[in-house]
């Protein structure tokens, strides 16, 4: 008789031994899949598209031939005309127009909306958004300089 209690003994000890071991494998779970929800990812769609966009050559031409998207953004910093006495900035402003509504479609997407931004330090060269702004969005940003001038470029995607 003694032999059989110390058996069913050790078989309640080693089911509690199991039990306490899958709750701290759940708790340990839980803290490791929990991330926190900030809404914000980066997106290497939206890379992708910031480095393609920026190599695009516009119908804008100089004294050397036609600029690319960001050449443009430093003639139009610079108050820079275009050879057919258009302002860089308005053909930049156009470019890019084109260049999202073209890229970005959102109807029957799941994108909501986007939002593009070309900031320097003498204020904002470019502006465009279209559709909803969300909570859960994926951006992009790029910054370089010329000249002493630094330029901030950002390009959120809503979902």
């Amino acid at each position: 008789m003694i032999k059989s209690k110390k058996a069913q003994e050790e078989m309640v000890g080693f089911g509690l031994i199991i039990v306490i071991a899958a709750v701290v494998i759940l708790i340990f779970l839980s803290f490791m899949l929990r991330k926190p929800n900030t809404g914000v990812e980066n997106s290497f769609e939206a890379e992708s598209f910031m480095q393609a966009m920026l190599q695009y050559t516009t119908n804008c031409n100089d004294n050397q031939g036609f600029v690319n998207i960001q050449n443009l953004i430093f003639d139009c910093s610079e108050n820079q005309i275009c050879e057919d006495e258009r302002s860089s900035c308005e053909v930049l402003n156009k470019s890019m127009g084109d260049i999202l509504s073209n890229s970005w479609k959102l109807e029957n997407r799941p994108e909501k909306g986007y939002s593009f931004g070309i900031k320097s330090e003498i204020g904002t060269l470019c502006y465009l958004e279209e559709g909803n702004k969300t909570e859960n969005y994926k951006i992009s940003t790029q910054m370089f300089s010329k000249g002493g001038n630094a330029f901030n470029i950002s390009f959120y995607v809503y979902y």
